[in-house]
């Protein structure tokens, strides 16, 4: 099915946006003069948590609302608001903090917590002291953190009492690089470590001034860890100019502007709750809405009104939950602050887009990036029409092609809609600069000067790009190749699913065949009729070459916790084949 495109007229922002004319800034831009909009420390150095927050002292800002804190429990705690100046002193003193211990520039510090205010300060506060700063979603099990801390190697931990007693304290002994685990908060009950101390004590006697790290453009800022289809995790290194990107990035793509309420929904133990939950806003000086409880959808509407959140950023798999309740729950809320929402996590299916302009008044605007490229890079702006379905366009500063590999290296497709893997010219400031320990794996990602993101996409006639499938997810079936995403948005049109993941199987015949598996929505039944109902729109809609041969129901399809559909890890559980790394998989989907 087409979906019809949805004219910039119609879900034009009351607020102009930031990117008025995407051709003619797209054409002029350079990352050189883009840097004039950071503060910089003179002499080409910088430093991200100085353009998040010292950049903003002396100015209205450091009296606005930084982080709005809202407690899991409302009942127990009100909303906690923390003012630029606040978290610049507080931050200042987790860096003392740092210094005090013997922790120097140049090392790892981690942190494992939920969404509290201490993860936020601790964040900030080691990159203003120059550490190597690592966030680690704290709903992992003891052998993902386990694997992240051996292969970074961190000297530093910040976490939570319960999170260490419950995940670290078997084998947190044995680790011989950790000096320090700093605790979160006061739990009454003992750590047995000797290494641990509480954070609140060393706070009180440290200084609410420091002189931030002034830090060379190339020094390494943040460590992302990114699974691999199989193998151990790989460990993307980011450096300081990346908050350029970040800046940028948020400007054109988030369309963040002054005295915005923006709620990111990502955990920041994942790359874009750090980039877009921490860093971005913060340089924009924007109020944004920390939220320590877990997807609620009442809840999350309610802190939509009562906020009065204006730019929103969240994921397809959240948005489809959204959507299992009905347009009902959503129309008993007060949601005119909003002028901009956003998605990002995996592509977003266009009946998720075609939703939210019907129950929201808005349309979600898809974009594209990964843990490698640090930022975000391929968006659909405030500015240009929507095509339902498209990744969008490239950001200013990046270029963008689809290419084939070749022996001789790449071969640009010049054909609009030809399928190929999607590639992105070199030298934009928050690409990777390595995988840690791992030179020759992070050199296999380019030829020349482009980067081969593994994505296979295409482009149309008017420079909107289609994401197809990651390489490896691709189905190849009698000469066809067939994306998954396309026959997976599909059976989201039907109102009856909740979740669709479509695989290749072995085929005598056509060498693969497409098999669908399908999570239907509370209270639909799996029958046989249903069955037949779904397969028969998949080949109405896509025709027998491409419409799946077979479908099976499941109460939940496996995710990432980040909210992407794991396909290789249903065609593995089909198939009987390796697993490989699920220290991602989120609980429900085991």
């Amino acid at each position: 099915m087409s979906y019809p495109i949805i004219s910039k007229r119609e879900h034009a922002s009351p607020a102009p946006p930031n990117l008025r004319d995407y051709d003619l800034v797209h054409s002029k831009f350079s990352w050189d003069q883009a840097r004039e909009k950071l503060a910089g420390m003179g002499e080409g150095k910088l430093n991200i948590a100085f353009e998040a927050l010292d950049r903003h002292r002396g100015t209205e800002i450091e009296n606005h609302v930084a982080l709005r804190f809202l407690p899991k429990d409302e009942n127990a705690a009100s909303p906690q608001d923390i003012s630029y100046r606040q978290l610049l002193a507080d931050s200042n003193r987790f860096a003392n903090v740092l210094a005090s211990l013997g922790v120097t520039r140049g090392d790892r510090v981690y942190c494992l917590s939920g969404r509290i205010p201490g993860l936020y300060i601790a964040a900030l506060g080691a990159l203003k002291h120059g550490c190597l700063f690592t966030p680690l979603f704290s709903a992992f099990g003891p052998e993902p953190i386990r694997s992240r801390m051996d292969i970074g190697q961190p000297s530093v931990l910040v976490t939570t009492s319960r999170l260490y007693r419950k995940k670290l304290a078997d084998w947190a002994h044995e680790l011989p690089y950790l000096d320090h685990v700093i605790l979160l908060d006061d739990d009454p009950a003992e750590t047995p470590d000797r290494r641990a101390v509480k954070l609140s004590a060393l706070m009180s006697s440290a200084s609410p001034d420091y002189s931030t790290q002034a830090m060379a453009p190339e020094e390494p800022a943040l460590l992302h860890f990114t699974s691999g289809t199989t193998g151990k995790p790989k460990g993307a290194i980011h450096v300081h100019q990346a908050v350029l990107a970040h800046y940028v990035t948020a400007e054109f793509a988030l369309d963040l502007q002054p005295r915005d309420i923006y709620w990111c929904t990502a955990d920041p133990g994942w790359v874009t709750g750090t980039s877009y939950g921490i860093i971005a806003p913060l340089t924009h000086g924007v109020t944004m809405i920390v939220d320590e409880a877990d997807f609620d959808a009442e809840r999350w509407y309610r802190t939509l009104q009562d906020q009065h959140v204006s730019v929103w950023y969240t994921a397809p798999t959240a948005i489809r939950m959204l959507m299992k309740y009905g347009k009902e729950m959503a129309d008993r809320f007060d949601l005119s602050g909003l002028r901009f929402l956003a998605s990002v996590g995996e592509p977003l299916n266009p009946e998720a887009v075609k939703w939210g302009m019907e129950t929201l008044g808005l349309p979600f605007h898809d974009n594209w990036w990964q843990t490698e490229t640090g930022g975000i890079m391929i968006a659909n702006f405030s500015s240009m029409d929507i095509k339902p379905g498209s990744m969008g366009k490239p950001l200013p500063g990046i270029e963008a092609a689809i290419a084939h590999r070749t022996a001789e290296g790449i071969e640009f497709l010049q054909n609009s809609d030809e399928t190929g893997e999607l590639v992105l010219k070199t030298g934009w400031p928050s690409m990777f600069r390595g995988y840690l320990n791992e030179d020759e794996r992070y050199h296999k990602c380019f030829i020349g000067d482009w980067y081969l993101t593994g994505d296979l996409a295409r482009c149309d006639e008017d420079g909107y790009f289609w994401f197809v499938g990651r390489a490896d997810d691709v189905i190849k079936s009698s000469g066809h190749l067939i994306g998954p995403f396309e026959v997976e948005s599909v059976f989201m049109e039907h109102p009856a699913v909740a979740e669709a993941g479509v695989i290749g199987i072995p085929d005598e015949v056509s060498g693969e065949a497409v098999k669908a598996f399908v999570a239907l929505k509370p209270g639909i039944e799996a029958t046989e009729g249903l069955q037949k109902e779904l397969l028969g729109l998949a080949r109405k809609r896509l025709g027998p070459a491409v419409a799946p041969k077979t479908l099976e129901f499941r109460v939940a399809l496996p995710k990432t916790r980040s909210g992407k559909i794991m396909r290789r890890l249903l065609k593995a559980r089909e198939l009987g084949l390796p697993e490989g790394d699920t220290s991602t998989l989120e609980e429900s989907g085991k």
